[in-house]
């Protein structure tokens, strides 16, 4: 079973003396966690700065977002190969909030993971359901059509360097989380899903993140169900002291 994986989503949020702080502070307060896999996400312009703070240590660098051309005419885009040259590991691809403010769709999303592994990166792919669609109970199908088009045509190889982070936008900043029982459906749904897609082996090995206002006194519940392999955590993961007591719970 593969370590628990954490990861802090920073958004649109922190000075470059606030990432800083941030950065190392969490450091110092993981310095003995051994056993899970921890990721940090903060915004573009601090990617170098945290990169050279996280040097020596297990605490692997993300990018929130990026752009399915290596290189050309896009004003304000980021490629893949650029987050690889700044220490990039990980990138966070169709978040819900990308998809609500900036117009992404499932066809983009795809392009987006092609670059990534092109790249050598390991996409954080993203998907989940409105409350509206929850509520008339299209949940599955929603997070059905989610990985059948984001994840088109990625083979095997391809399978095995994605996380998948659910997330129910209804629960993304409202304060509300999904049940430990609502989100371990969905996990469950989504391990299934993949074993039949591709195989027994990807589903076992994927790693599968919830994604819903984790803090630190939910984390425990939800991280203990079986098909919750780790969080992608938002508004917890700018304190460094909640932070650490997350990724400390997963264990």
């Amino acid at each position: 079973m593969h370590k628990p994986f954490i990861a802090g989503n920073w958004k649109m949020n922190t000075t470059a003396d606030e990432a800083i702080k941030l950065v190392r502070s969490l450091k110092d307060l993981t310095k003995d966690v051994k056993d899970v896999r921890v990721a940090v996400c903060p915004p573009f312009p601090y990617l170098p700065l945290v990169a050279e703070v996280l040097k020596g240590s297990p605490i692997h660098l993300g990018a929130q977002n990026l752009f399915w051309e290596d290189h050309g005419a896009f004003t304000g885009e980021t490629s893949s190969h650029m987050l690889k040259d700044v220490g990039c590991q990980y990138v966070i691809i169709g978040h819900s909030e990308r998809r609500q403010y900036f117009s992404e769709t499932d066809s983009t999303v795809n392009r987006k993971i092609k670059a990534a592994l092109n790249a050598d990166l390991n996409p954080i792919f993203c998907v989940g359901e409105t409350l509206k669609e929850r509520e008339s109970d299209r949940t599955l199908y929603v997070i059905r059509s989610q990985l059948q088009n984001g994840l088109q045509d990625i083979g095997k190889n391809g399978i095995q360097k994605i996380t998948i982070a659910y997330e129910p936008v209804w629960a993304i900043g409202t304060g509300k989380t999904a049940t430990k029982e609502q989100a371990e459906d969905v996990h469950y749904f989504i391990r299934e899903w993949i074993e039949e897609h591709y195989s027994a082996a990807s589903a076992e090995n994927l790693c599968i993140q919830y994604g819903g206002s984790v803090k630190p006194a939910n984390a425990k519940e939800l991280l203990s169900q079986p098909n919750i392999d780790g969080a992608l955590v938002g508004g917890a993961s700018l304190k460094a002291d909640d932070f650490a007591e997350i990724i400390k719970k997963s264990l």
